[in-house]
């Protein structure tokens, strides 16, 4: 919410009923950066009142000379009009990210009776979520999980391997049936997976071993940052790229320049379906400009290879139509079978 929002008001113009704000801050911020709307209302208020002593603006606005008011009983609706009533003050209530909503149905119940001189009632945010803001909830969740959980506290890396290959497919599923409710849930499965093993990792603490040297996502996140910027010079830099080709070719002179690879088929990982580890060979081949003969004998695993060389050379990707001929002739014999879709 990025504006005021008035709920309800009876009160003249004059505001002679007085003024309740209810001010919100997000948690996923730091305590104490407030817009200047916030600081404003802070300020100028008649009284600040909070109904949880442990709120954590609280020791940021006491050192800012803003006094607050901690309740000892929980704010009603009917305290705070009462309280404006008194020569038509200004009343700032420090809520929930969330904001308070027994306050809230409290203030609408009384302002519906229609027997009330109501003060002007605002919603006012006094900080806000950037992009991305809910990650830290992920990453917070995570952490408890991880702390609490019976089955979670003891998954290795090892354990989990194979649920992201399961996730995975199950968001390239979501991406070809155009379903965009499972697919955003399926990209939260496969986000759910990083931040899992980014956890595990800096349990690690203390060990000497390179290999198994403890990182976090801050670190998972940061190393991905810096190679997307290293990547990206037409973007970051001073290159130019004005077709998809031009990028392609940044990409692939700042990958060769970070991995340094003695051959175009390092870092292939053959482990990856037949089809796909295949096309992947021959994207390689290709872009290095190598003339290598397509090896033949017998047996459909030859006949295979050649295939998805072609395809891979023609733009198709062979693993993604292999599956959708899959599902047309899962679905053919679903028909023959008599059974819907």
């Amino acid at each position: 919410m990025k504006d005021r929002e008035v709920h309800g008001t009876t009160s003249d113009t004059t505001g002679a009923a007085g003024r309740i704000v209810l001010l919100t801050t997000s948690h996923r911020v730091a305590p104490g950066l407030l817009s200047w709307q916030a600081w404003a209302a802070l300020r100028g208020a008649d009284a600040v009142l909070c109904a949880d002593a442990a709120h954590p603006q609280l020791p940021y606005l006491e050192e800012a000379g803003v006094e607050v008011t901690v309740a000892a009983a929980p704010l009603t609706a009917r305290d705070l009009v009462d309280r404006c009533a008194d020569g038509g003050r200004t009343v700032v209530v420090l809520a929930t990210a969330e904001g308070d909503r027994r306050l809230t149905d409290g203030l609408a119940t009384l302002a519906g009776s229609g027997r009330e001189q109501m003060p002007s009632l605002e919603l006012l945010p006094g900080s806000y979520d950037l992009p991305g803001a809910r990650l830290l909830d992920l990453v917070q969740v995570m952490d408890r999980i991880r702390r609490e959980c019976p089955w979670s506290s003891l998954r290795t890396h090892e354990d989990l391997a194979k649920y992201a290959i399961e996730e995975a497919y199950e968001l390239v599923e979501a991406i070809e049936t155009g379903n965009r409710d499972e697919l955003r849930e399926e990209l939260g499965d496969v986000l759910l997976q990083v931040v899992f093993h980014a956890r595990i990792a800096e349990e690690s603490a203390g060990e000497a071993d390179e290999d198994t040297a403890p990182f976090s996502i801050d670190d998972v996140a940061g190393g991905i940052v810096t190679k997307l910027i290293h990547r990206h010079p037409h973007v970051f830099g001073d290159d130019t790229a004005s077709t998809p080709e031009e990028v392609k070719e940044h990409w692939l002179r700042t990958k060769a320049e970070e991995k340094q690879r003695a051959s175009v088929t390092d870092g292939v990982p053959v482990g990856q379906p037949g089809l796909a580890l295949a096309a992947k060979l021959g994207s390689r081949v290709r872009t290095a400009g190598l003339d290598v003969p397509v090896p033949t004998g017998s047996g459909v695993g030859y006949e295979l290879l050649a295939l998805a060389l072609r395809a891979e050379a023609d733009g198709v990707d062979p693993e993604a139509a292999l599956r959708a001929a899959a599902r047309v002739y899962r679905d053919a014999v679903r028909a023959a079978e008599g059974l819907a879709g």
